[in-house]
């Protein structure tokens, strides 16, 4: 609906005044083809009825309507209307333009919002005030944050539902794609060394020959070797009987550049700690250090094992 015609203090141009509500315009639109002007919200709900223009009855649909031109509404911006408030006290006569800045401040505006004074601190408008009571309003206010808050609590219990629901799904996968790396390494071994032994089953035979291992300080990992302590570790796996095909990888994830996520920074390290106590580990004989072989550690994450398996060199704490 448009302003009405009374407000203005001097005659308004019949081009600014709206065919539909007769109202000066308010948000102005044309009609694409007549240009015809009207206020957006009367030629929109006009057109939810009949496409067509009111005055020249050609056909429009919404999206055809475009703004005013540029003219227009500098002729509409000068025009000096009453304030909203004038029933109120306002005396107020300013331009079209600065209206909506002057009704946000008007100081007769009803409607602005205030602080009460009385003690519970809320905004409520100006009119409202006299009828305001404060124990009232923050008993409403808390209930609705108590339902709001009953809301959020039964939100986050649905989505622990969903997230525990998800943990084992992929907890599943895992077990899952696991066992298909096993299976394709023991298929590929058995295809790709004819004449020779199951690789698989001779690494199950040698781990089989070393002793259980309790590691009682795993701080004292050493998580870079130098080349002299590996040497000696690799001495040590060639005497226990270490397969030759695996040897070199062993040595390779001694190092934590090829330690699997879980195990790949000190942060990592520190924040798996807790699982440690589930690998199964066999000692290197005579020496401060242990592996840690992917074929017996089946239940442990992804992120803290790797094929074929780990060395983990120690300072002290093996026993």
């Amino acid at each position: 609906m448009g302003y009405e015609v009374a407000r203005f203090s001097a005659t308004v141009d019949e081009e600014l005044v709206c065919p539909i509500c007769s109202g000066v315009l308010e948000e102005p639109l044309q009609a694409p083809n007549c240009e015809h002007a009207f206020c957006g919200g009367c030629i929109n709900e006009w057109l939810t009825r009949q496409p067509t223009c009111p005055v020249d009855r050609g056909a429009i649909t919404p999206n055809q309507l475009k703004p005013v031109p540029r003219i227009l509404r500098n002729l509409l911006s000068r025009l000096e209307i009453s304030c909203d408030n004038v029933s109120f006290g306002c005396t107020a006569v300013l331009k079209l333009d600065v209206l909506v800045n002057h009704l946000q401040e008007c100081e007769f505006n009803p409607k602005m919002p205030v602080h009460c004074e009385l003690g519970c601190g809320l905004v409520v408008p100006k009119d409202e005030l006299q009828t305001h009571n404060c124990v009232r309003e923050l008993r409403t206010l808390m209930q609705q944050q108590q339902t709001k808050i009953s809301d959020l609590q039964t939100e986050g219990a649905e989505l622990k539902v969903q997230t525990a629901e998800l943990r084992r799904e992929i907890q599943l996968l895992k077990e899952y794609m696991r066992a298909m790396r096993m299976n394709t390494s023991v298929s590929s071994s058995r295809l790709g060394r004819e004449g020779t032994s199951d690789d698989q089953d001779e690494i199950i035979r040698w781990v089989g020959t070393l002793s259980p291992a309790r590691v009682s300080r795993w701080g004292g990992m050493i998580s870079t070797p130098d080349a002299v302590l590996q040497s000696v570790i690799k001495r040590a796996l060639i005497e226990s009987g270490c397969p030759s095909h695996i040897l070199n990888d062993l040595m390779e994830n001694a190092h934590e550049r090829r330690w699997p996520p879980g195990l790949s920074t000190l942060e990592t390290r520190q924040i798996n700690r807790r699982q440690y106590e589930n690998y199964v580990s066999k000692r290197i004989p005579g020496k401060q250090a242990v592996v840690v072989m992917s074929c017996e550690n089946a239940h442990m994450p992804d992120e803290m094992i790797m094929e074929p398996g780990l060395v983990m060199i120690f300072a002290h704490g093996v026993d």
